[in-house]
């Protein structure tokens, strides 16, 4: 799947900062040295990436449980809000069966002022 011209943008960039630091081998996205801020030579894992996702969510004031999955079904719910077609978003997502990706569809699920004045209390 292509991925979208801002993260080729920046993709690039950091493979160019690694080229220039003499890192012409090794991988892309590389781990942490504990808490240092210096990259190793060893390739970021799983944790390594859950562990970051958490750390800058508690850092920008997110309370919430975070983690990879969120940024994948915000993906999936945004697209179809900004006018992309429903079946390219399962494509997208991989999903077997539209029933799977109608659970991401929240383009209806905008209620307004109107209507919550409806319950009567």
């Amino acid at each position: 799947m292509p991925c979208p011209h801002k993260l080729e943008q920046i993709s690039r960039r950091v493979h160019r900062r690694c080229v220039h630091r003499g890192r012409r081998k090794g991988p892309l996205f590389r781990s942490a040295i504990g808490k240092t801020a210096q990259l190793a030579d060893r390739p970021m894992l799983r944790g390594d990436v859950w562990n970051m996702v958490r750390r800058r969510a508690a850092g920008a004031g997110i309370e919430s449980a975070i983690g990879c999955h969120t940024f994948r079904a915000t993906g999936i719910t945004d697209y179809p809000t900004n006018g992309g077609r429903i079946e390219v978003a399962q494509r997208m997502a991989g999903h077997s069966n539209a029933k799977r990706q109608g659970l991401y569809d929240r383009r209806n699920d905008d209620i307004s002022v109107g209507e919550v004045e409806r319950i009567g209390i």
